[in-house]
């Protein structure tokens, strides 16, 4: 097949407003989640009673730990979706979705079995006892309850992003935070049920939205397209994703531990240091909102071109993703360059950590643009399915972030620390642009 003619049957347009209808839709998913945690926090916090706080605190801090490890399901059925839908593939749709749900539904299932042995092990690595390791385990018991729910919601996310549905993956995510919500102020103040009824709404809510995400997903499905079993169980289309999923658990344990070196660290330098990271981090986590919905266009348009074999798309889904991240990456450094001081002192009514988190600003304002090109590349890549390419330069780059840190934090102090940091970013994401075009080339050399 001819991949750079317009002839090709599969070929179709990249715009901006394509790349626009994934990223907006997905981004503003994205921001219901912290307005679901200062939910929690608030409800439990009206209670009055620091050790239920602290040991709300620590239970969702465990969950989304565990939670957020099996992410793998989420990227790989994106990716694989978008290939098979650039192909007009149904077949191997329905086949995809098949293989996701059934080991997001096998991972949630081993987890429910481990929860009792997970909760020992994060009470003890958190230090926690007496009444907050009570709270802590009351919500953690119930909300591991959702386990399987929560990981097959990874898997719809992943598959209604992968066809570009980027209005179906915001519904699926209000349903889910909005009934969360909903609840968690109902059964936690109303009902007076506290820890126990937040963990009970979240529950809920994970709950409801993998149902009506099955049942969006299952209805468009035709009985024409129905994969056989052996189709679904194939060797090597289950190789396939296991390579897939490994490549990018390695690479989240990863990331997750140049964060976790990055808190630690902060930690030796005292308390109003430590606090003053914990406010200024909360402008580089809002940052990552719209990078990570750009991230998911970029994941679906190239999953797609690949998959259609269409360089055309390829190249300009690059060049519109690549424009856009950067774009917004910009305004949003000079947002927080301009209302830092004033965001700042709405976190945090200490004048000793609002005067540290003003001096560490300028390194946090600017995480969005370094990290710009890494967030756009992990999409790339994803979409791509070229997920050891992914996996290696993550090592490389944590490799150089451990060498940073090293030889800049004895020198300059958290100055050192946010230095380290800002360079891994830069690292990531420029390690995986190097192999872009090499890569492309071979991938759709390979097609013709």
């Amino acid at each position: 097949m001819d991949t750079g003619s317009n002839h090709n049957a599969l070929a179709f347009d990249v715009t901006h407003r394509l790349v626009l209808s994934i990223a907006i839709p997905m981004t503003l998913g994205f921001m219901t989640t912290p307005l679901l945690g200062l939910t929690n926090t608030a409800v439990v916090g009206r209670m009055g009673n620091a050790e239920a706080l602290a040991g709300l605190a620590i239970g969702a801090m465990l969950f989304d730990l565990i939670l957020g490890s099996f992410n793998f399901l989420r990227a790989s059925t994106t990716g694989l979706t978008a290939q098979a839908y650039g192909r007009r593939d149904q077949h191997e749709q329905q086949a995809v979705f098949s293989r996701a749900m059934i080991s997001a539904l096998g991972c949630g299932l081993a987890l429910l079995c481990l929860s009792p042995l997970l909760m020992a092990a994060g009470l003890r690595l958190m230090g926690a006892e007496g009444a907050i390791a009570e709270a802590t385990g009351t919500y953690f018991s119930i909300r591991m309850l959702a386990a399987p729910a929560a990981l097959a919601n990874y898997a719809i996310l992943g598959f209604v992003l992968g066809r570009g549905q980027g209005n179906i993956g915001l519904l699926l995510q209000a349903i889910i935070n909005g009934i969360n919500i909903l609840l968690s102020i109902y059964l936690g103040l109303t009902l007076d049920w506290g820890v126990a009824g937040v963990a009970w709404g979240t529950m809920a809510g994970e709950t409801v939205g993998a149902l009506a995400g099955l049942f969006i997903v299952l209805r468009g499905f035709g009985k024409a397209a129905r994969p056989a079993w052996s189709e679904v169980f194939s060797r090597h289309r289950l190789a396939e994703l296991f390579a897939l999923n490994r490549d990018i658990l390695i690479r989240t344990f990863v990331l997750i531990g140049a964060f976790t070196i990055m808190t630690r660290i902060g930690t030796s330098f005292g308390a109003v240091t430590l606090a003053a990271n914990a406010v200024v981090m909360n402008f580089f986590l809002l940052s990552g909102y719209y990078l990570d919905g750009l991230a998911n266009a970029a994941e679906q348009i190239i999953g797609r071109a690949i998959g259609a074999h269409y360089r055309p798309a390829f190249d300009r889904g690059l060049k519109l993703t690549t424009l856009w991240s950067f774009g917004l990456a910009a305004l949003g450094s000079a947002f927080f360059f301009l209302a830092g001081p004033w965001l700042i002192s709405v976190l945090t009514t200490s004048p000793e950590v609002r005067q540290a988190a003003e001096t560490y600003l300028p390194w946090a304002a600017v995480t969005g643009l370094t990290g710009a090109l890494a967030f756009l590349m992990d999409g790339v890549f994803i979409g791509a399915t070229w997920s050891a390419d992914m996996r290696n330069r993550m090592l490389i780059s944590f490799a150089g972030y451990l060498l940073m840190l090293a030889v800049f934090v004895p020198l300059f102090g958290n100055h050192g620390l946010w230095l380290a940091m800002n360079a891994f970013l830069l690292f990531r994401g420029f390690l995986l642009a190097m192999l872009v075009r090499s890569r492309a080339d071979q991938t759709f050399r390979a097609a013709q």
